[in-house]
């Protein structure tokens, strides 16, 4: 874990808005053909429509999340699904509330 890198991905509203939204996939999504958002995690697609923004700029926030450990990824064919590494955020709320 690089606590440097993981607050520099937290560090935008709109990466903290994604890892709001992927906490509860079903929530937040339309239902994917590619199966439970839950365990495969959310099509970028669906992402990038849900943040508004361009396909390069969530397609960059999304690999900076990636980076930081805080996202798992799944590609299946030409699609690409994201969702939380829940291990990894245990593992920083562990380290803010032990070192900070």
């Amino acid at each position: 874990m690089d606590p440097i890198l993981i607050f520099k991905a937290l560090s935008n509203e709109t990466r903290l808005q994604i890892l709001h939204w992927l906490k509860e996939p079903e929530k937040y999504f339309p239902s994917q053909e590619g199966g439970d958002s839950k365990k495969i995690g959310v099509c970028v697609s669906h992402i990038q429509e849900k943040a508004g923004l361009s396909q390069s700029t969530v397609s960059q926030y999304l690999l900076m999340l990636q980076r930081a450990g805080l996202l798992e990824v799944n590609r299946y064919g030409q699609w690409t699904y994201y969702k939380r590494n829940e291990a990894a955020l245990q593992q920083l709320s562990a380290y803010i509330r032990n070192q900070l």
